[in-house]
């Protein structure tokens, strides 16, 4: 095997998944620099825009290898939504900040997973003596 395929799009949907079903608000944090990312310009901050991707927001939304996709209204217009998904740099929940970002060039173990201070420590502990190997890392 010599090239993987990205983990961004199988954990964005899990991570979208499981927000759902703790009636929870997924919001997408994603780079607007991509010429390929079609979403509302005047929205866009510092290249970046945050979306709300739930299910009750968005109309087609769909979440494949590729990139994210969707319909929604912004002041009222409609306007079909497309991410590409290496453009995709978070999944997060609204309420709790849960959630997982991504590095901009994604590779195996490129993830960060957003989690209590308790699991930060613990994280910490874990990769002081794992030096050299490759790790997640959880910010608050």
């Amino acid at each position: 095997m010599d090239t993987l395929s990205s983990t961004r799009p199988y954990l964005t949907r899990a991570l979208y998944e499981w927000m759902e079903d703790n009636a929870l608000t997924p919001y997408v944090l994603v780079d607007a620099t991509n010429s390929y990312v079609h979403v509302p310009q005047q929205y866009v901050k510092d290249s970046r825009i945050v979306l709300n991707i739930c299910s009750s927001a968005v109309r087609d939304l769909m979440i494949s290898n590729e990139g994210v996709t969707f319909s929604a209204r912004f002041g009222g217009a409609p306007m079909d939504i497309n991410i590409p998904i290496d453009s995709l740099l978070a999944i997060y929940a609204r309420e709790n900040g849960k959630g997982m970002f991504f590095e901009q060039a994604d590779e195996i173990g490129s993830a960060t997973e957003v989690e209590s201070p308790a699991i930060k420590k613990e994280a910490a502990k874990k990769s002081d003596t794992a030096k050299g190997r490759p790790s997640l890392k959880v910010v608050k």
